[in-house]
């Protein structure tokens, strides 16, 4: 695409998942494509973090906060002062920004939409949805990560199937660097004093990833092991942001009688998570809502064995490779573990099968299917159609309401 500019919008690059997403976005378009120009948006240090970039790569640096007017029209202003072609937005957004050129947007999930929706009144809840409505139905193409999240979008806001295209997450590639080497053993044993066998959790901390039953679940698999004298010493390390915004989770720990046996060790290096994706027994991911579900994937890269949910977009990740469960069932959670736990004829042929599964997604190949949406829409019929969509809808939301 020579000649052409596509702004990418960076500012949430240090948000889980979202800013899994664009890093690797942004890396891989910078190894592909040498001749689009693109211009990541956001703070200097954000660009940075992503590594080096092509010289087709120009940043630019946005001081205003992203979710406040001044932001808004900052971003509109840089767009506009570029004469930008395309703007890539890769998260869901409510607020119309009024942007001089087409946007496409990726939808991660809408679960922020229907939390923040149960939570206001009415008239506010009315218009959140609308304005999120209006600012999809104004994109000339959404990404979305999993077919799960497209079909959600289109049955949510009434979107056209053929205006949402489902591109893969896949998993970063600092965690597809081979299996963990004695010394990166040894640095859990010095680091973390972990010298015992562990089931492994590693997300965010919010009621939906259903944490607490997954405790649940593990105190009632201590209780089952202990009566046939096996694996007294198994803990369960929760891996993840502070646990000081949900008390409910300490609570759970006290009251199931197994705070001696998990332990929440916050956030650690990406390096030093893919060591303890390889040493754990089990990786536990029974979360109730996932637009994609990334570590469970991630977990299945290093051949650990996964028990994850049979809700969402997770079937559709892992495929035939995990063992799936009913997240809101403890008993079932737990008889899962067991199983899994104590059949060395199954944990073989999970590995193999996680593996293979893994390799399924790769940023090469969803990015390459990016780039090709990118020409769909700055052909002249993809230009033609975003122009109609956008007359369409009235002057307050001209080409590349964003």
């Amino acid at each position: 695409m020579p000649s052409v500019k596509i702004a990418i919008d960076i500012r949430r690059m240090t948000e889980f998942g979202v800013g899994t997403y664009i890093r690797n976005v942004v890396r891989t378009l910078g190894r592909l494509d040498h001749e689009t120009t693109y211009i990541p948006i956001g703070s200097p240090d954000k660009v940075k973090e992503i590594g080096p970039l092509p010289a087709n790569f120009h940043g630019v640096a946005l001081a205003e906060p992203e979710r406040s007017l001044m932001g808004y029209q900052e971003f509109r202003a840089v767009v506009k002062r570029l004469d930008c072609d395309l703007v890539h937005i890769p998260n869901l957004f409510s607020i119309p920004r009024g942007l001089s050129c087409p946007y496409v947007m990726t939808v991660h999930d809408i679960l922020e939409h229907l939390s923040r929706a149960r939570e206001q009144t009415g008239a506010w809840r009315s218009l959140y949805f609308q304005l999120t409505k209006r600012v999809l139905s104004g994109a000339a193409r959404i990404f979305a990560v999993s077919n799960f999240t497209k079909l959600e979008t289109e049955k949510l806001f009434n979107i056209p199937p053929g205006r949402i295209e489902v591109v893969y997450n896949a998993i970063d590639e600092r965690l597809l660097h081979g299996h963990a080497r004695p010394s990166d053993r040894q640095l859990l044993v010095e680091r973390y004093q972990v010298t015992y066998p562990f089931l492994l959790y590693a997300g965010r901390i919010s009621p939906h990833k259903n944490v607490v039953r997954m405790i649940e679940a593990f105190s009632a698999l201590k209780t089952e092991l202990e009566r046939d004298h096996l694996f007294p010493d198994l803990k369960l390390i929760i891996i993840g942001d502070d646990v000081s915004g949900n008390p409910d989770l300490r609570r759970t720990v006290i009251r199931s009688g197994v705070q001696n046996d998990v332990r929440f060790l916050g956030f650690v290096p990406i390096e030093v998570l893919r060591t303890f994706y390889d040493a754990a027994k089990i990786f536990v991911f029974p979360s109730l809502y996932e637009g994609f579900g990334l570590p469970p994937l991630e977990a299945m890269a290093h051949g650990t064995p996964v028990v994850t949910s049979n809700v969402s977009s997770l079937p559709e990740v892992v495929g035939n490779a995990a063992v799936l469960v009913h997240p809101e069932n403890v008993f079932e959670i737990m008889r899962a573990l067991h199983r899994v736990l104590l059949d060395q004829p199954l944990r073989d042929k999970m590995r193999e099968r996680g593996c293979r599964q893994a390799a399924k997604f790769s940023w090469e190949k969803s990015v390459r299917r990016i780039m090709d949406v990118y020409r769909e829409v700055l052909s002249p019929e993809g230009n033609a159609e975003a122009s109609g969509q956008s007359a369409s809808k009235g002057s307050e939301t001209t080409a590349g309401v964003a």
